[in-house]
């Protein structure tokens, strides 16, 4: 995608009013909360943080992807949750405290962690030389279009609870408005690109979306949390910020290419969370039933 007005100054702000919606959902007690239930915070990022990377490298490697869709899917996994899994986690009345705090969190720790992981993708991946890019800038802009906007959108809050929590919603709605705009823009100028890397593609963003859904809730059952808890994670875990990863590779890495799994995982998160949400109800109903 060649630099325009759109992937320099539309992407980015597309970003930062995401990132300022977050920040209007978010109080302090989101943090404090964490105290309280450390065990299911820990779960969840150990899985968010360290297991999906871990198994999104290990599909890319084992499938032996094409550099551009393992690089792709790395880049997605090294991203926090997007307010996305919120909105999800709220329709199913899983534990929207919960989700909240992980994305929030990871989002803290992924200024530092996204750009190593990226680094290591790309050394590892990258069948020929890349363009270099500095780690310290990526952090940097990470901190200006996630963090300031999180804080300014916090700090709204509390001064203006009543007008900040009002608008909140507009900014959930805008943020899947806004990543069905890139993944239209991106495969309208790409589609030559989409089209030969469609097979793989789908079949590694969909196996991946499957198998962190899984993998979120097979770390809560491991960590014995309650099937409430088990539920948010597989969504937290499986639902990424396709916007954030989509931003990352076609704006600051300034490679479309990198850009295609994150579209394409932008449109298949949502069967994982679907069929674990459609499990869930069925399970408890046939629970509550017995």
């Amino acid at each position: 995608m060649q630099e325009s007005i759109f992937t320099q100054t539309l992407l980015p702000l597309g970003l930062g009013i995401i990132m300022l919606g977050m920040g209007l959902s978010l109080v302090k007690d989101d943090f404090t909360r964490l105290a309280k239930v450390p065990k299911s915070v820990f779960a969840g990022l150990l899985g968010q943080l360290v297991l999906l990377p871990l198994f999104a490298f290990a599909i890319a490697f084992i499938f032996n992807a094409p550099a551009e869709i393992a690089i792709g899917l790395m880049i997605l996994a090294a991203c926090p949750g997007g307010t996305t899994s919120n909105l999800i986690s709220h329709i199913a009345k899983a534990n929207l405290a919960l989700s909240v705090s992980l994305t929030a969190i990871a989002t803290l720790i992924c200024v530092i962690t996204t750009p190593l992981l990226i680094q290591f993708a790309i050394d590892f991946f990258a069948e020929e030389a890349v363009q270099e890019f500095s780690l310290v800038d990526i952090s940097k802009k990470l901190i200006i279009l996630l963090l300031v906007p999180i804080i300014i959108g916090m700090t709204l809050r509390h001064f203006f609870s009543k007008p900040a929590r009002r608008v909140e919603p507009f900014f959930r709605h805008f943020a899947t408005v806004f990543m069905i705009l890139i993944i239209v823009v991106m495969c309208y100028q790409e589609i030559e690109t989409i089209k030969a890397a469609f097979p793989d593609v789908f079949v590694l963003t969909f196996g991946l979306n499957l198998g962190a859904t899984i993998l979120g809730v097979s770390i809560a059952k491991a960590f014995n949390l309650s099937q409430k808890d088990a539920l948010t994670l597989g969504i937290e875990v499986g639902t990424q910020n396709a916007t954030m990863a989509m931003l990352i590779a076609i704006t600051f890495l300034e490679n479309n290419a990198y850009g295609i799994a994150a579209g394409m995982y932008g449109i298949t998160m949502y069967v994982g969370a679907f069929l674990l949400v459609m499990y869930h109800k069925t399970y408890h109903k046939e629970a509550q039933s017995e």
